[in-house]
């Protein structure tokens, strides 16, 4: 991990010595883990949603969207989201830390699979469904909600985004839904 160095890791935890920081930490990247493991207990439960079976698959899904504007745009929460935002200073940063993070968009997008599968099974999708393309697109929409937020797009903006994203959803429905194509 070579984003921060040894010095400036020292310094934001109030100067502590070289030894110190090994004594504690042992390595930047057992840090950086640490660090992660941490976000992602806080952070990280947003994709729960998207297997939650007490509600239906697109219910899942959209609340599963405006959980992740509502944490990204909080003014408590650090702009934008640490999986999405370490796929963007993949250059800077270790193979084995760019693997941890790839990991979590990986489950992520497992996630929207399994929701979006549930949608075709449930009847509420077409059989037919581009599973792959609704994959791809609802991924593409969490991860750019992370940049929106970073970059100040307003959570109402994001919001109406996520609106016509659901729309993808209900042009993909099943005549067996009772709403037709």
């Amino acid at each position: 991990m070579r984003g921060a160095s040894l010095l400036t890791l020292r310094h934001a935890m109030g100067d502590i010595s070289s030894a110190s920081f090994y004594a504690a930490f042992g390595s930047k990247e057992a840090l950086y883990r640490e660090a992660l493991a941490r976000y992602l207990d806080r952070h990280g439960s947003i994709i729960d949603a998207l297997d939650d079976e007490r509600l239906p698959p697109r219910a899942r899904l959209e609340q599963a969207l405006i959980a992740s504007v509502a944490v990204q745009t909080d003014v408590a929460h650090p702009t934008g989201c640490m999986v999405t935002l370490s796929a963007t200073i993949s250059s800077e940063a270790s193979a084995s830390t760019r693997a941890l993070t790839r990991i979590e968009r990986d489950a992520t997008r497992q996630a929207l699979r399994r929701c979006i599968t549930a949608g075709v099974n449930a009847g509420d999708l077409d059989p037919a469904v581009d599973i792959d393309g609704l994959v791809a697109l609802y991924d593409g929409l969490v991860l750019g909600i992370s940049i929106q937020a970073r970059d100040g797009i307003p959570a109402e903006t994001i919001r109406a985004a996520i609106r016509h994203a659901m729309a993808a959803w209900d042009l993909n429905r099943s005549a067996r839904s009772g709403n037709g194509k």
